[in-house]
């Protein structure tokens, strides 16, 4: 795809943004004491031991966009009074109602309290300077439409991506980590829905430990977790939260846990009335409810051998494949795993448990335990392919490994599309993900699954993809599936997510410029002879037609970049797709890691806007930005 470079900006000097009224200015602070000899400071660096090496301390430009639009809004006039603020809030939809001209007002008095002088006639209004600084502020001008829910939240669950955690106790790798409700509490404070915990005996066989079975993690109890998930469960979401429960205990200790569950949660545990569901609940009539999801007690059947999940296991690890590398390796692209996936055995093994050995160890159960199981996760006897074959007398829930996941769709894509219109599909990592990494969650939600599992616990671009999908919607943690994947045309067929497809939409994104790394960084972190060369990488993460990724120029010895470069993005799926950009350092030998984010296409808000940007853990930084703007066309 070719880059649009636009021309360089004219140098207008910019001020950085003021801070509101009641924000006091500390040491280091722009603008506030000693500013300028640091600012001196961050543009003198040791060379050798003998020489020092000057540059001219950052200054910001205002780009050639930006006051283009201000002089449009503004009528050529050197200030944008209120009024012509709340045009411009209403041509680019920002507007709420009545509110709109508070909005203005607001905005002009923030910036007016942050200067000493006003314009000579006296009328409230910013200067190119301010509105410059107005576009550059991420708590006024964000990137999506990010405070409330919008979708339809009536529909059955099965119509909804739902923000679902893989052995959501783990602090750390899959093989010798500690196991806590830690991970549970961090994991529902950012909004995920689907907590997953592993029941076993402990090793008195009285009671219940949540750990990664046949592995040294060291365990955690039921009742500390169930605690922990009925405090924090509603704090980052009002919708339901789903505890999925890997079963591996006797008939009296499942007994134990409905007993337990009943006590801990009390009112808001939700279980249906009848024994099997036509049609699943919807996230608005689950509302502050907890639901349990679980398979049918199996442990005796498995007791040679393990489960899938753990004879994918190995004992340890490959060659730079740890806890801290994980973060750098790129995205697989899904089409290049159907690849492979094709060109492996295509028999669909049987599945591990069937419903004939399911109904002999379910005699077993306890009545009140198999009551309190709302979204049971059964298994078909047959193939992987029989599995997907839904019963219209009742819904369920099924799992398969990414593996399982990629060897099917290869051939049966259309029929996993169909499976999801009514029934739940969760993907969990394969077994060899033992430092906690993650797949490609496309290669799920282009085929309808709800329940994409990831390791909240690591870290790296396919969580950044996983975490950034599900901004949409308010943040609520469910995320409704575009139409296409819930409809069925008269003679059968279904989406197919390996067709091609026409271009629905095209994204122009532009990156004007970048700031506070000098507020969050040292001064040498990039460099210890130069200020940093930064550039930036955008681009797109979706179905495999639309998945991109370009490059800004480097900007040398700034910490303040100015790119002023553009890209155009044709998008054939654009309901699912996710904008990604990544800043780097550019480094003669490996490039330094300067801020990350991931953004709904879908949530876009067109227009010239801030985007804060993260580290490589998730973690937003305190200052690190970039200006962007985006168009539909």
């Amino acid at each position: 795809m070719e880059r649009e470079i636009s021309p360089e900006a004219p140098p207008t000097r910019t001020r950085l943004l003021p801070r509101g009224p009641n924000e006091e200015r500390k040491p280091g602070d722009p603008g506030g004491p000693g500013a300028e000899a640091e600012a001196a400071e961050m543009g003198t660096y040791k060379c050798c031991i003998f020489f020092t090496r000057r540059f001219a301390p950052p200054d910001a430009t205002t780009p050639e966009d930006v006051r283009t639009l201000f002089s449009r809004f503004s009528g050529g006039t050197p200030y944008m009074g209120v009024d012509e603020l709340r045009r411009y809030l209403a041509a680019t939809g920002e507007l709420d109602g009545d509110g709109g001209m508070d909005a203005a007002e607001r905005i002009v008095d923030r910036f007016l309290q942050g200067r000493s002088r006003t314009p000579r006639f006296g009328r409230p209004a910013l200067t190119v300077d301010d509105f410059h600084n107005f576009l550059f502020s991420e708590d006024l001008n964000p990137p999506i439409r990010q405070s409330k829910v919008h979708h339809d939240m009536n529909a059955p669950l099965s119509h909804y991506f739902i923000y679902t955690g893989h052995n959501s106790y783990l602090t750390g790798n899959q093989l010798s980590s500690d196991c806590s409700d830690a991970p549970i509490i961090k994991a529902l404070q950012i909004g995920v829905r689907v907590i997953e915990l592993d029941m076993w005996p402990n090793s008195s066989k009285d009671d219940i430990d949540i750990l990664h079975g046949r592995t040294l993690t060291a365990p955690v109890s039921l009742l500390k977790c169930l605690t922990s998930i009925k405090e924090y469960a509603f704090v980052a979401s009002p919708y339901p939260v789903i505890i999925t429960l890997e079963d591996h205990l006797t008939s009296d200790l499942q007994a134990k846990v409905a007993k337990m569950v009943l006590e801990v949660f009390g009112d808001i545990l939700y279980y249906p009335e009848s024994k099997h569901l036509q049609e699943f609940p919807s996230p608005e009539a689950l509302k502050g409810r907890v639901i349990l999801s679980t398979k049918p007690p199996k442990e005796y059947l498995e007791a040679k051998g393990g489960t899938m999940k753990d004879r994918d296991i190995e004992p340890k690890f490959s060659k730079g494949e740890n806890e801290e590398s994980a973060w750098g390796i790129e995205v697989p692209d899904i089409q290049d795993e159907l690849q492979d996936a094709n060109k492996d055995d295509m028999s669909y093994p049987e599945r591990g448990v069937d419903e004939d050995d399911e109904q002999i160890v379910r005699k077993n159960a306890p009545l009140e335990y198999k009551h309190l199981i709302t979204i049971k996760a059964g298994k078909p006897k047959g193939s992987l392919v029989d599995a997907l074959n839904s019963d219209p007398e009742k819904v369920r829930r099924l799992s398969l490994s990414e593996q399982e996941l990629a060897k099917v769709a290869a051939c049966h894509g259309p029929k996993i599309v169909s499976f999801t219109q009514r029934n739940l599909l969760r993907i969990y990592p394969k077994g060899t993900r033992f430092n906690s990494s993650n797949y490609n969650p496309f290669l799920g939600w282009v085929h309808g699954a709800q329940m994409v599992a990831f390791n909240m616990q690591g870290y790296g671009r396919a969580l950044w993809l996983m975490n950034g999908f599900y901004k949409a919607n308010g943040g609520c943690g469910y995320v409704k599936k575009p139409d296409f994947l819930m409809q069925t045309c008269p003679d059968g067929k279904v989406f197919d997510p390996t067709a091609d497809l026409p271009v629905k939409k095209t994204l122009k994104v532009k990156v004007y410029m970048g700031d506070g790394w000098q507020q969050d960084f040292k001064q040498t972190h990039f460099d210890s002879y130069s200020p940093p060369d930064f550039y930036a990488k955008v681009g797109i993460a979706g179905v495999p037609s639309d998945s991109v990724m370009r490059k800004t120029r480097v900007v040398e010895d700034s910490w303040v970049p100015m790119w002023e470069d553009g890209f155009t993005f044709p998008l054939t799926v654009p309901e699912i797709a996710l904008l990604r950009v990544e800043v780097h350092e550019y480094d003669v030998n490996e490039d330094d890691f300067g801020g990350q984010t991931v953004l709904p296409v879908s949530e876009l808000w067109p227009g010239i806007r801030t985007v804060p940007l993260f580290d490589h853990k998730g973690m937003k930084f305190k200052s690190v930005k970039l200006l962007m703007s985006f168009e539909f066309v």
